[in-house]
């Protein structure tokens, strides 16, 4: 089996670790937190980040990138999408030839608006392939061993197939792509609309009002996938509609959470200041947003969001505003 390294030691990273522990690899978990690391190593928990579920052998913590990735086939990513590129800078030196960058992170970086893979293709020489892995995944669900089903991403089919062998469990089932474009904008931006859904559901707007949301939020997400060079296929399937249906309507989703505390007026620095884990979508909603202008994609609910991320206006208002938007055909040609 094959030594992985993983980078971030939150919910996500800190799953992995035990699935992948599971299915018989040996797994080094990087955090830059000493508390989780000393949790890890000596209570075998990390009861901050993925509480109540016991660490099996095979996982080991450290707070040495070095030791992390070094002579490390698989490495994977699992850190917030504004960490991404000072951690690969301080890793790309230390990783094993040939080693494989498997890429969790759903977002966009401010300012460049790159997604995820061209930030880790700038960082990182190559001769290292890069795997986007994605799909409808709460971590607790991971680490408790029920069924999910996720996509890989690659433009190196060779090693999206090494992934999907090496990742792959009894409860963990895994489906190749060539589609990057399409698995990460499906995956930053059903953030920023599961920010919208925790709003309509915070109003009590009821289910038809989040089904319009759901269904209106995949054809954003695909014009923008489609304006990065992504199938519109591919938003039909897991990194797309399975992972907007899960995050805007499932009860560990932390952006979906962000839209109920909104509607029920509490302010966004409050809110994020009681989280201990990253709502990605907050973040995402504005560099989606300016992406949108860049590729002359029409985004109105991230728009919104944008607004009401702001201060600029109220959830009602926010609703509002896409509820009176001018009437057009439903299924757009062309």
């Amino acid at each position: 089996m094959t030594d992985i390294a993983i980078l971030g030691a939150g919910s996500w990273g800190t799953a992995l670790a035990v699935h992948l522990a599971r299915i018989g690899h040996q797994v080094r978990l990087w955090s830059i937190e000493p508390d989780v690391v000393e949790a890890v190593r000596e209570r075998r928990s990390n009861a901050v980040y993925l509480p109540d579920v016991a660490l099996p052998p095979g996982i080991d913590a450290t707070l040495s990138l070095a030791e992390a990735v070094g002579g490390a086939g698989l490495v994977v990513a699992a850190v917030p999408s504004h960490a991404l590129r000072a951690v690969l800078a301080d890793a790309k030196g230390l990783l094993q030839p040939g080693a494989v960058l498997v890429s969790v992170v759903k977002g966009l970086e401010t300012g460049t608006l790159l997604r995820m893979s061209q930030v880790v293709e700038q960082e990182l020489p190559t001769g290292h392939p890069v795997v986007v892995l994605s799909g409808p995944s709460f971590a607790i669900e991971v680490a408790r061993e029920l069924p999910t089903a996720v996509s890989v991403a690659s433009g190196d089919m060779q090693a999206a197939e090494r992934v999907q062998e090496e990742f792959r469990g009894k409860f963990f089932r895994i489906y190749t792509t060539l589609d990057v474009p399409g698995v990460e904008i499906g995956g930053a931006l059903k953030n920023v609309i599961a920010i919208a859904a925790g709003v309509v559901e915070g109003l009590g707007l009821g289910h038809n009002a989040n089904a319009a949301l759901i269904t209106r939020g995949l054809v954003e997400i695909s014009r923008l996938a489609i304006a990065e060079g992504g199938r519109r296929e591919t938003l039909a399937g897991l990194s797309g509609l399975g992972d907007l249906v899960l995050t805007c309507t499932g009860s560990y989703s932390r952006n979906r959470h962000v839209g109920i505390e909104l509607a029920k007026g509490r302010g966004l620095a409050e809110i994020l200041a009681g989280m201990k884990m990253v709502a990605e979508g907050v973040k995402t909603t504005e560099a989606g947003l300016a992406l949108g202008a860049r590729r002359q994609v029409e985004l109105p609910i991230t728009a919104q969001m944008a607004e009401l991320l702001a201060g600029r206006t109220t959830p009602a208002r926010a609703v509002a505003g896409l509820m009176l938007r001018p009437q057009r055909i439903e299924v757009e040609t062309g």
